[in-house]
């Protein structure tokens, strides 16, 4: 093992409190941490034995290159390597980062399933991709050669992001339109910093600003500017909305004071340490310091309030989940992390009813689990007489996200969807019941995972160009 460079404290003389200087500077950890990383990405991607059937691969939602990058992060090639892995991912630092890798490549590494613990291939491209930006590796975009076509994107989450870098590398123009007052999506106001740093978010949007991408922020659609005019200002359209409308908990007292949705919380803390200005934080209304929190879900939206609400300074927080440990939606990574840091998991356990205004306490149904359903899960059924009080001062709904009635919001009833509200598009071309018309990501696929946008955004992004081409043509005849 490499020898690692020890830290010098020298004595100063004595100053002032203004005049002091450091003698460990931030640069100085910033170089250990670096020479760390290095060496544990070698020893990781070293432990990868090159499988005949590459699991990883297969299981990964871009099908990336994972057993190559690997041997060349191995190898010391680590320009090489990058370049590899970027080549199917778009934003190889933030899948790094929140990818739940031990439900995809990780978790079918075939050194994981004989025992002896998965290659950490979350870290080692989390790794690479940092080192690519810091070494200038990540190239600015630049077409070879400019198009007159224009392309409108309504969402700057992952999906929209993805979509146009795809877009803009060709040449189209790209304009994004989105009702939050900065891109990213659930990227930059969803995901907690602590989980992705946001100034890896703002590099990526940066590339596409300079790349040429408009941004059209704080606009609603259908409130802002109709979808009709949008459409008429493009030769093209994709919606890559996500979806936003929040599952309601039911029973009395539901709508206390006390009781917020998750998505509200979580951009709540996001804005804050962005140094906005929060009104519903500073009153404590999406502020946890000090108070009893009960997180309601089993997916990683709950996870990321329950490690929120820990940073906030809480007083208690617990989780609770009407299914046992087993069959929650959520990493179980994060549900480790959630517990060493001190969070409470009540399994097989559901609120019915809840008092006082604020909310001061909770009824909880004790469940168990019965029959499968048709989906292979067991069905949760209550105990009877099983019932308890749980006290909180804070109760954070997270019970998932359903699409908007987006045909209605934005008058476009030709917009054709499922039964579940999320938009009807073609599979593979990702193509709409509107001419020139395309929708990608959780508008589609309803609430998934960032690297399934990013795959829809990649593949939609190729689909218009076929379409662009197409309609190009049949204008020249």
């Amino acid at each position: 093992m490499a020898k690692q460079p020890m830290l010098k404290f020298v004595t100063l003389p004595r100053e002032t409190p203004e005049k002091r200087e450091p003698s460990v500077r931030a640069s100085d950890f910033r170089e250990i941490y670096r020479e760390f990383a290095a060496q544990k990405a070698a020893e990781q991607a070293s432990r990868c034995s090159q499988c005949g059937v590459p699991y990883c691969q297969t299981h990964c939602p871009l099908h990336n290159n994972i057993p190559d990058w690997l041997r060349l992060t191995a190898e010391g090639r680590l320009q090489e390597a990058y370049e590899l892995s970027q080549q199917t991912n778009t934003f190889p630092e933030i899948c790094g980062r929140i990818c739940p890798q031990d439900r995809l490549c990780e978790g079918n590494c075939v050194i994981e399933q004989s025992g002896h613990g998965t290659v950490t291939i979350g870290a080692v491209e989390k790794y690479l991709t940092d080192t690519a930006w810091d070494m200038g590796w990540v190239k600015p975009i630049r077409p070879a050669a400019e198009r007159a076509e224009s392309v409108g994107i309504i969402g700057a989450g992952p999906a929209g992001l993805a979509a146009a870098d795809v877009l803009r590398r060709a040449g189209v123009q790209v304009t994004i339109y989105d009702r939050h007052d900065r891109a990213g999506g659930l990227l930059t106001y969803g995901i907690p910093g602590f989980k992705l740093e946001k100034d890896v978010v703002m590099q990526r949007i940066g590339q596409l600003e300079q790349a040429g991408v408009q941004f059209v922020l704080g606009c609603n659609v259908g409130v802002d500017l109709s979808f009709d005019a949008i459409r008429g200002r493009h030769d093209a359209v994709l919606v890559a909305t996500g979806v936003y409308k929040t599952r309601e908990l039911e029973g009395p007292g539901s709508g206390a004071r006390g009781i917020v949705r998750a998505l509200d919380y979580l951009i709540a803390a996001n804005r804050k340490d962005f140094g906005d200005e929060v009104e519903a934080f500073d009153s404590g209304e999406l502020n946890a310091a000090g108070k009893r929190v009960l997180v309601i879900g089993g997916g990683d939206t709950a996870m990321d309030c329950l490690r929120t609400a820990i940073r906030q300074g809480s007083a208690s927080v617990k989780c609770l989940y009407r299914r046992d440990r087993a069959n929650m939606p959520g990493s179980q990574r994060e549900v480790q992390n959630a517990e060493e840091e001190g969070v409470e998991f009540v399994w097989l356990s559901v609120p019915v009813a809840f008092a006082g205004t604020p909310v001061s306490d909770v009824l909880v149904q004790r469940m168990r689990l019965g029959p499968p359903d048709a989906t292979g899960r067991q069905t949760p059924e209550v105990i009877e007489g099983a019932d308890y009080l749980e006290s909180a001062d804070l109760v954070v709904q997270a019970l998932g996200f359903e699409p908007e009635n987006l045909p209605e919001l934005w008058g476009c009833m030709g917009l054709e969807t499922t039964r579940w509200g999320t938009i009807k598009a073609a599979h593979g071309s990702h193509a709409t019941s509107l001419p020139g018309v395309f929708a990608v990501g959780d508008i589609v696929r309803g609430a998934s995972l960032v690297v399934w946008a990013i795959r829809d955004g990649r593949e939609a992004g190729e689909s218009i160009m076929n379409y662009l081409a197409q309609s190009g043509a049949m204008a020249a005849e």
